[in-house]
């Protein structure tokens, strides 16, 4: 009983200071959690630099057919950290930050729109001496994806899509009423109480994250808010419907039915469009499937795969 009561005292010491130390190094405690998550999934942070000056930071780890994955709008590539955890045993995974986020390449007046961001893409995996590949993405990332493959299909797999955005002919969600309404973009966050807020909108049920270390990840994303503003506008009225009609890629779409973003209606048109689409809706998940559960939709993943082979 005494070593019980000792353990359990032990225990509670360890969470207090724990705890103390969010508070008191935010900063260290952050980028010590960022990379414990990344070890854990086997990815190691590379930075490359392409023939054109362009500069790419990416996550890469694992073996097997390259899998790269692009997150999505005023995101980074730990979005994929968690379910890539889940993927590495199996594929070679590639996730970069899309240029105009993260830490790549951020570049004034450029073209944002997804065919700008395919091509930039598509020299990315070159220079990685990746020819053909999978590819998955995430809201915006799954926009580029799918105008990836539309672009280029001889080079395209097979397709992941989360929540891609682009489906217009849907339902309205609420990120739309409100923009169309108001003009503000629950995406954009100028402080960090406008990021904790939009953490809440884009999750339904999103993992637990101490403020303080929300806040250190915001400040990033503050600091972005005047780009992502400009991007958010290029995207804005960039359909893939007649991209995706009739391409014969084979296709995951995946989608939470409490996405707040992008209607979830979204899935049925797409899957209409492309003739050799699956879908998948998971209740209670917001606009971030594979980070709300990761483990259904690495599982999901990996049985879609299995059976495109």
């Amino acid at each position: 009983m005494r070593v019980l009561k000792w353990l359990l005292a032990a225990g509670l010491v360890a969470v207090a200071a724990a705890t103390g130390l969010v508070y008191a190094a935010p900063e260290w405690v952050t980028r010590l959690a960022i990379d414990a998550d990344r070890q854990r999934a086997g990815l190691v942070r590379k930075e490359i630099v392409l023939p054109d000056g362009l500069r790419f930071a990416y996550l890469e780890g694992g073996q097997g057919e390259p899998l790269m994955l692009l997150h999505g709008f005023g995101a980074d590539k730990d979005n994929f950290t968690r379910v890539a955890r889940l993927l590495t045993p199996h594929y070679r995974v590639i996730v970069p930050d899309l240029t105009g986020f993260g830490e790549s390449a951020r570049l004034a007046g450029a073209d944002y729109r997804p065919r700008a961001q395919a091509a930039r893409l598509r020299a990315f995996a070159g220079a990685l001496g990746v020819g053909k590949l999978h590819l998955g993405g995430s809201s915006m990332g799954g926009q580029i994806a799918l105008t990836y493959a539309a672009a280029y299909p001889a080079e395209v797999a097979s397709l992941w899509l989360l929540a891609p955005s682009g489906v217009w002919s849907a339902p309205k969600s609420e990120l739309a009423d409100i923009y169309q309404s108001t003009g503000r973009n629950p995406l954009i966050a100028r402080s960090k109480e406008e990021f904790a807020r939009t953490f809440e909108f884009v999750m339904n049920d999103p993992p637990f994250v101490p403020r303080p270390i929300l806040d250190v990840i915001a400040k990033g994303v503050v600091a972005n808010a005047p780009l992502a503003e400009y991007i958010f506008k290029q995207l804005v009225g960039e359909s893939v419907e007649a991209r995706a009609s009739g391409l014969a890629t084979p296709a995951l779409i995946v989608w939470g039915q409490q996405d707040r973003a992008i209607h979830v209606g979204s899935a049925a048109v797409l899957q209409r469009l492309m003739p050799r689409s699956q879908v998948v809706v998971m209740p209670g998940v917001g606009h971030l499937p594979m980070v709300e559960r990761p483990r259904q939709s690495a599982d999901d993943y990996l049985r879609f795969r299995a059976g495109t082979n």
